[in-house]
Order: structure tokens, then sequence, then C-alpha cells
């Protein structure tokens, strides 16, 4: 019997949902704000090495169908670029992030840019490796187009029926 996490934008909260069969379609509104319809949330399987604590991926709401876009597009071109040409890898990688509605913090735009002008990624991570470490990666779109950090959603952890 399957538990989905759905997240509200409005409350920056992921919420719990028991369903007593496998459902894929249903999206239930808000239990605090009661407004809004809920964004489920895709499963984290995997956590990445290397990520500072409290920075991981969990706390980035991820909008599933745009996720699968970008998954879509990554399986399409990855296999037409030369992974030797850092141009094209840099290129692939903007899309890709782009697409999942999911920006890059400066440090990594830096390191992009950098591989875009056909610089070399072992000499740009020699460089900027510090950096990259520190910094949070990722940044969501704000409003007007101006990137912010997004505070990292709270947790519901009542289990609410789906």
């Amino acid at each position: 019997m399957p538990i989905y996490e759905f997240y509200c934008e409005d409350c920056n909260t992921i919420f719990n949902f028991f369903s007593s069969s496998v459902n894929t379609t249903k999206r239930p509104l808000c239990p605090r704000c009661k407004q809004k319809r809920l964004t489920r949330q895709m499963s984290t399987f995997a956590r990445l090495t290397g990520a500072k604590e409290g920075g991981d991926l969990d706390d980035i709401p991820i909008d599933e169908a745009r996720m699968e876009k970008a998954m879509d597009l990554l399986a399409r071109e990855a296999d037409r670029i030369n992974e030797d040409d850092p141009r094209q890898a840099a290129g692939l990688m903007r899309k890709l992030s782009d697409a999942a509605g999911v920006g890059l913090g400066p440090g990594m735009e830096e390191a992009f840019r950098r591989m875009e002008a056909g610089e070399d990624p072992a000499q740009i991570e020699a460089e900027m490796g510090d950096v990259l470490e520190e910094e949070d990666p990722f940044v969501v779109e704000g409003k007007r187009g101006r990137r912010i950090k997004r505070v990292p959603p709270s947790r519901d952890d009542t289990l609410y029926d789906l």
C-alpha cells in the first residue's frame, strides 16, 4: 500500500498521503490551506555523495512532470553529443536544468560558462572545486524571472488519506 508525497507551493510544505491502492493521477487539496491542488513529488531512492549537510536534493521541491520531460530530453540528446566536447556537455546540462525548472547557482553558472567557451573541465574543477563544493548548486526560478534560493520546505509528518 503506497504512501505518496505531495508539495504545496503556497504553504511550502510536503505532506504524506496513504492510498489503499496504486493511484498515479489523484492530486489532493492541501490539508493546511485547503485551496491549492498539491504537486506529486518524486520519491528519493538514492542520495548524491559529497552533498553538504542539509543541502541535498530533498530540499528542492521537484515538479514530477517537468522532471519527466527533462529526463526524456536527456535520453534523446545524450547519444548525439560528443562527450569529449565540453561545449556540448555544458549545453546539454543547461538544457536539462532549464527543462526541469531548476537553475544553477553562481559557481555552476561560471563553470558552465567556461565549459561553453571551450575550457578543459578538469582545469575548471581544479580551480573552482572548493567553490562548487561549498555552494548550493541549484536555485528555483522566482517571480519576474529572478533567481532566488528556495527556502527548504517543511514536512508535515501526519499521514493523510488519499
